[in-house]
């Protein structure tokens, strides 16, 4: 009994590395152009499983991204600005205590360079907030929209395409007032 419980794990695994071998040639043939008839056509599968290994390939993506954001850009972030601050309390500490010209100038300017790096990481956490904000916004409307009838879905679609260029024309704006 505990050989045939192997058996069914070991086929069990072989099978999974199999689909993961499969969805990894699906996302790399799409990377390089191929629609998905002709990726289907080239790895011999039906095309409804090209099409679901894609919708799972998004959804570990939309994952990923998400962690990203959530946990790993704030820490990277906060790591960043602290940094900042050290070097610039150096930097003005160097610049009060040297009677040399031209290191007193050098760290000046490394003051005034890390200023400049902190506005930016600043005014880009600004644009990040705002995307953020703008999907969660966005998703929230088109599940409310996925309710509604047909007739009001091509509506909406195309008005939540406006509202996106929008967003990304405002986005633009913003780096360029930061700059």
């Amino acid at each position: 009994m505990e050989h045939l419980s192997s058996d069914m794990e070991h086929h069990q695994n072989q099978e999974q590395q199999q689909i993961q071998w499969r969805r990894d040639k699906v996302q790399e043939l799409g990377s390089k152009g191929y629609s998905q008839r002709e990726i289907s056509q080239i790895l011999q599968v039906g095309l409804a499983t090209v099409n679901r290994d894609l919708s799972y390939l998004r959804s570990q993506a939309k994952a990923s991204f998400k962690k990203y954001i959530d946990e790993r850009l704030p820490e990277e972030y906060e790591k960043c600005l602290v940094g900042l601050t050290a070097i610039t309390r150096e930097a003005w500490n160097t610049a009060a205590n040297t009677e040399d010209k031209r290191e007193k100038i050098q760290a000046l300017s490394l003051a005034k360079e890390c200023y400049s790096m902190k506005l930016e990481l600043l005014t880009n956490a600004t644009v990040v907030d705002d995307a953020i904000r703008f999907v969660s916004q966005k998703s929230i409307e088109k599940a409310e929209l996925t309710s509604s009838n047909n007739e009001d879905d091509k509506e909406a679609k195309e008005s939540i395409m406006g509202c996106y260029i929008m967003f990304w024309k405002n986005i633009n704006a913003k780096r360029k007032i930061a700059r």
